[in-house]
């Protein structure tokens, strides 16, 4: 399975960007996708999930109501919309799914966190938000 992650570049705060994630096996019909990002310093962190029959997403509390996750199962394409960037956006995105397993997270009731279930990354795409 390839992940091929795109979109990404140089942007002023307040602004927007929409990431793409093409998926190469044809299956994003039936399992579970993801963003990740990872700033410099700083662990990978959850961003955004999207099971598989697209009506159920997550999101990270830091990107709720800012973030839009979505596919096209036609196109074996995942997005994320992402509005009202700030710089603390900035980080190299990553899209992630599953082979077989659902992508577990954890809901605090405020946002997402990843809990387990990653079994491919795409190489990510870098966003850089600046002020």
């Amino acid at each position: 399975v390839q992940l091929q992650a795109s979109g990404g570049g140089l942007v002023q705060a307040g602004g927007s960007l929409r990431l793409s994630c093409a998926r190469s096996d044809g299956t994003i019909d039936i399992l579970d996708m993801a963003w990740f990002r990872q700033a410099p310093g700083k662990e990978r962190e959850f961003v955004a999930l999207i099971r598989w029959a697209g009506i159920t997403t997550a999101y990270a509390e830091s990107v709720k109501g800012r973030f839009i996750i979505s596919k096209d199962d036609a196109e074996n394409t995942m997005y994320l919309q992402m509005n009202s960037l700030t710089p603390e956006d900035t980080a190299v995105y990553y899209c992630a799914t599953t082979a077989l397993s659902r992508l577990a997270v954890l809901d605090d009731g405020l946002g997402c966190s990843y809990n387990y279930g990653v079994d491919y990354w795409g190489k990510g795409t870098q966003v850089t938000v600046s002020s």
